[in-house]
């Protein structure tokens, strides 16, 4: 049972047409401490509903960098927006080139801005430094203003640019 395999209380569930699979070992393969713990398959049963063929992967539990998700192989009726992203926090710019290279590759080019790319499965990413949220909680209203419109003009977050937003003053 596929829910035996999921030990957190609340999981993210993905909804992809039929490329589940794909879409998973592609994001296992760019984060660390990650793999697949389990698949499910579509049965003959349901299929009038489903619309699936015998043997069509159904379900995959897989992590993340350790943090549980589950993908469902459902069907063209829903698709991925921007009103739901994943954040991840990145600790310098090796780790924001890295991780907005892997993930950007073969995605929507249009849908990159401020830090936010949508990959080629339809997914929307945030890739922050983890220093943002300091630079822009700063009581100093110029320093945030300066920070915020430099991310403006960004797609992917250049931090030295962003600590030279905070640090210059007029």
């Amino acid at each position: 049972m596929i829910n035996k395999l999921i030990s957190q209380r609340i999981t993210v569930n993905l909804w992809f047409d039929k490329n589940a699979e794909e879409a998973i070992n592609f994001y296992t393969s760019i984060f660390n401490n990650s793999s697949i713990k389990g698949i499910t398959h579509y049965t003959k049963e349901g299929f009038e509903i489903h619309h699936m063929p015998e043997g069509t992967v159904m379900n995959i539990v897989f992590e993340l960098d350790g943090q549980e998700f589950l993908a469902l192989n459902g069907g063209p009726v829903f698709q991925f927006n921007e009103a739901v992203s994943f954040v991840v926090n990145c600790s310098d710019q090796d780790e924001i080139d890295y991780y907005w290279n892997k993930l950007a590759a073969g995605g929507d080019p249009k849908a990159q801005v401020c830090g936010w790319l949508k990959d080629q499965f339809g997914l929307s990413w945030q890739i922050v430094p983890t220093i943002l949220s300091e630079l822009l909680k700063d009581k100093d209203p110029g320093k945030t203003s300066r920070v915020m419109a430099a991310m403006m003009q960004m797609k992917k977050i250049d931090l030295i640019l962003l600590e030279k937003a905070f640090a210059h003053h007029k």
